[in-house]
């Protein structure tokens, strides 16, 4: 019998979740696994430097969040109504999959409305599920004129655990600094922690970095309801790698030069592009790859991750790579010595 999902329950303090970031990005608390000793240290996030050498391999996960809430009051009625952003379905109709709260209120043939001078409207074609819809935007302008409306009527989508309003910091705060190609709703919150400073630190000491590109969804945090984890299915998320990226992570495999995954979402996107004699092949197109124990990684023999909350499928791929035991040893140290979980919390290293 296989892991599961009570395996991954623990008891979570509600005050160790994190509702602000460090002040300083590459400040914040840093734990340390060893899996081949078994060891746990306790750092800061700039100390990651001490545990890489000329020529291992840092790979990224690029992708850009786009401010995916958006507030509209619903035709007739007024009521405000939350449109939140999921995935473009076609730029030319400007058809969206989004979820609205509260969803009981919003049927197909259902108007929106959003801004102070209702420039733009949509209506809703389809139900897709509970809370999602299909929406389609009304716009008098170009293209490139929704989108810049769209950036100026949405919000940074920060995590619904995240009690306090969003703030002008946030915008920049909740979106890595090597950010580029637009598409997540949430960020690769382990590449929050790296600045400017501490990427040009590591480069000097002649660290490699490789791009890849996974669009995160909201499906990242979508619960796990069955116990039995094989029957849990992931959402698919869109995910690129690019021959450049296959270039310097294959060299350094054949090197035996640390690889180290930035994050979950650069794991399952390299974990989804293995060829059969287990280097990287290029890749574009959409994964739902699903880690959980038991799982041999191909790929990355090195990570960089946050403190994920219980049951979640994040601390299932954690799990698999650090060791059940060890990961479950780790977590009550970090309860007990009060690291900040999620999404501003504090991070880990797994070598």
């Amino acid at each position: 019998m296989g892991m599961k999902l009570s395996n991954f329950n623990f008891e979570l303090p509600p005050e160790l979740l994190a509702e602000y970031p460090s002040e300083n990005r590459d400040e914040a608390r840093l734990m340390v696994l060893n899996r081949k000793e078994q060891t746990i240290e306790h750092k800061q996030f700039k100390d990651i430097l001490d545990y890489f050498e000329p020529e291992d391999v840092m790979v990224l996960n690029n992708t850009k969040v786009f401010p995916a809430r958006l507030y509209g009051n619903k035709e007739k009625t007024g009521a405000r109504i939350e449109v939140f952003l999921l995935r473009e379905l076609n730029p030319e109709t400007k058809l969206w999959d989004v979820l609205v709260d509260p969803a009981r209120k919003i049927r197909i043939g259902n108007k929106l409305y959003f801004g102070e001078d209702e420039s733009l409207v949509a209506e809703v074609i389809d139900n897709t599920t509970s809370r999602g819809r299909t929406l389609r935007f009304l716009y008098d302008g170009s293209y490139e004129d929704f989108r810049i409306k769209l950036k100026e009527l949405g919000e940074t989508p920060l995590p619904k655990y995240i009690k306090r309003d969003v703030q002008p910091e946030d915008q920049e705060r909740y979106q890595t600094i090597y950010a580029k190609n637009e598409g997540a709703v949430a960020a690769p919150t382990a590449g929050l922690h790296f600045s400017k400073h501490l990427l040009k630190r590591l480069e000097i000491k002649g660290i490699d970095f490789a791009e890849v590109t996974l669009h995160v969804g909201l499906g990242t945090f979508s619960p796990v309801e069955v116990e039995d984890l094989s029957k849990h299915k992931m959402d698919s998320e869109e995910a690129f790698i690019e021959k450049r990226a296959t270039e310097t992570i294959n060299k350094a495999q054949k090197e035996n030069r640390k690889i180290c995954a930035v994050g979950t979402t650069v794991m399952r996107v390299m974990e989804s592009a293995v060829s059969s004699n287990h280097t990287l092949n290029e890749f574009s197109g959409w994964t739902n790859k699903f880690i959980f124990p038991p799982y041999d990684f191909s790929i990355a023999n090195c990570m960089i991750t946050n403190f994920h909350t219980p049951k979640s499928t994040l601390l299932m791929m954690i799990s698999a790579f650090a060791g059940h035991d060890f990961m479950k040893r780790a977590y009550e140290e970090a309860v007990k010595e009060k690291y900040k979980f999620y999404t501003y919390g504090d991070a880990m290293l797994i070598i």
